[in-house]
């Protein structure tokens, strides 16, 4: 693919349409976009291999699911050069969702999910705070999710 590619307002469309339903097919896409469905799928192709489009994902509703905890860890780190080591293993820990390398309190802040208090102490206390480099996490936990949406993107 050319490296000069550029991003238009047919692309821009493209992704707004698949934002708010990822499943709609590309012949949909097309007819709302005003393009051929050949277009969209060239399109979205390029898209992905320039990194913009990184596949698909499932919202799941985790509650539903049996995880009513939803929680928020901010970990510090005895020295930011550990953060190659301590990354690949809170990729070990299933309920970690997110995890971010952050500016500010936190060296990293991280998202989970557990069923209940008891299973976030075990996650909290048997899995991450065991972690080498670790040497304290600060735990919020959500009441609610207010918002949760894409960005809308500009053309």
């Amino acid at each position: 693919m050319p490296t000069n590619y550029e991003i238009d307002n047919v692309d821009l469309k493209i992704l707004e349409v698949l934002m708010k339903n990822a499943k709609k097919p590309y012949t949909e896409v097309a007819k709302m976009v005003y393009v051929s469905g050949g277009t969209v799928h060239v399109r979205m192709k390029k898209l992905e291999d320039m990194g913009i489009v990184e596949g698909t994902t499932l919202n799941i509703n985790y509650s539903k699911l049996g995880y009513d905890i939803t929680a928020f860890i901010g970990i510090f780190l005895s020295k930011s050069a550990l953060y190659d080591e301590v990354i690949s293993q809170l990729k070990m820990v299933p309920e970690i969702v997110s995890v971010h390398y952050t500016t500010g309190n936190y060296s990293m802040f991280a998202k989970i999910y557990c069923k209940d208090t008891n299973h976030l102490k075990d996650v909290l206390y048997d899995k991450i705070q065991r972690i080498d480099g670790i040497v304290r996490t600060d735990t919020m936990i959500s009441l609610e999710k207010s918002i949760s949406r894409n960005m809308q993107l500009e053309g």
